[in-house]
């Protein structure tokens, strides 16, 4: 067995990964679904835990020598169900997709209809977008947002009762409000729907208590571990104990094979610092961070979707500062501030390029950068959009942030 270390055996992968840090270090991460992991989830990723082959579930495995893996999954589990309030938990998924997908074999058959959130207006690709391979199996209904920018729950009930789905979803990759769970459970009571949320981007938020948390009101509710619950890639389903047989046999065999279970293990730290009083805290910062945000974007006439934020992202029109989101995004990244092109709600341009960006607070939060960092962030933003055009004023707000980075630093010990 080779012994090297990676600067050693293969540089020019070591190269990219330094330079990576480097990036992650010197700029300002603002993409919503992005966050730093800390030291020790890292170390259980990299772990010998990778090596084990564990089909199944803890005491039902397909292989031998799975005790201490068993101990490591059921921890996970039972660490997720003291976060949320679940009655089952499965932390197998490979992904947030994945997890969704997983969760509608489980419950429909192919032809069933769900009734999902539109994309333009803040919902994801799983949620019943026509280029992914689900609207092949299932009927997909999206509904929209009003003119204010809120879910409209009376036309959300109207579609319920025209088209009697199978499954309600809500849960959101763009939208930036708090959703009224028991209203919509009302309505899936009605028209004897089941009801799934997807809280990949919100639950961390939801774990420190900043949201409304659906997993006591809903039947199935899947998420992402990373995000706002800062820990690493991957999925996780949660549900009421009467679906736990389905899901679980919807993950394996139904959809996977062997789980990662070195990446369960760092699953098992995360949960375990969700668990602290101190990612309250971090909860209530990132929210509050957003606010600052939202207050210097509407101060300097900028139009921000949904009417602000009750979460962690803000998605904002830059259509009338003369730009593109594509343009924007691309000035900022040259300026040293990582955001994501986004479509804004019926967008009339492609989402290649859309008319939005989508930026958010969980990264800078976990630098520990507070609103008055916010504050002089959203100025540095205005002015790249301003000068997006300049690459001399790019350069000089890149400089500015490499010294307030400096201040914040990330993973001093790698």
């Amino acid at each position: 067995m080779k012994t090297e270390s990676i600067q050693q055996y293969d540089p020019i992968i070591n190269d990219a990964i330094k330079k990576e840090l480097h990036r992650q270090e010197n700029g300002l991460e603002m993409i919503p679904s992005e966050n730093f992991v800390s030291p020790a989830v890292l170390e259980a990723l990299g772990s010998v835990v990778t090596n084990k082959y564990a089909e199944g579930y803890p005491g039902k495995r397909y292989y031998g020598g799975c005790e201490h893996i068993d101990t490591i999954e059921q921890l996970a589990i039972d660490r997720a169900k003291q976060i949320f309030g679940a009655e089952h938990v499965n932390v197998q998924p490979l992904s947030g997709a994945p997890a969704n997908i997983a969760a509608y074999f489980a419950v429909l058959k192919p032809g069933d209809t769900i009734l999902g959130m539109d994309l333009s207006h803040g919902g994801h690709l799983t949620h019943g977008h026509p280029v992914t391979h689900m609207t092949q199996v299932f009927q997909f209904k999206r509904y929209k947002t009003n003119t204010k920018g809120e879910i409209d729950i009376e036309n959300l009930r109207e579609m319920a009762l025209a088209h009697k789905p199978k499954l309600i979803l809500v849960g959101y990759s763009a939208y930036s409000r708090e959703i009224a769970y028991e209203k919509i459970q009302a309505i899936a009571d009605e028209v004897g729907a089941i009801t799934m949320a997807d809280i990949a981007h919100i639950a961390g938020l939801i774990a420190g208590g900043e949201m409304n948390n659906p997993v006591p009101i809903f039947d199935i509710i899947t998420t992402t571990t990373h995000k706002t619950l800062r820990g690493p890639r991957g999925g996780m389903i949660m549900c009421k104990e009467k679906f736990a047989k389905y899901i679980d046999k919807s993950v394996f065999p139904g959809l996977q094979g062997g789980p990662h279970e070195n990446n369960i293990a760092a699953k098992a730290i995360a949960f375990k610092e969700a668990l602290e009083p101190k990612f309250k805290d971090y909860a209530k910062q990132i929210k509050a961070n957003a606010k600052a945000l939202e207050k210097v974007f509407h101060a300097n006439d900028y139009t921000l979707c949904f009417g602000g934020t009750d979460n962690h992202l803000l998605l904002i029109d830059v259509t009338s500062k003369g730009l593109t989101g594509k343009d924007a995004e691309e000035a900022l990244d040259k300026a040293g501030i990582t955001v994501n092109k986004n479509m804004i709600p019926d967008d009339p341009r492609s989402p290649f390029n859309p008319s939005g960006i989508r930026l958010g607070t969980p990264a800078l939060t976990t630098r520990g950068m507070k609103e008055k960092e916010m504050e002089i962030i959203a100025q540095y933003i205005n002015e790249a959009i301003t000068y997006h055009k300049n690459e001399e004023r790019l350069h000089e707000i890149r400089e500015a942030v490499r010294l307030l980075t400096k201040k914040f630093p990330l993973y001093t010990s790698l």
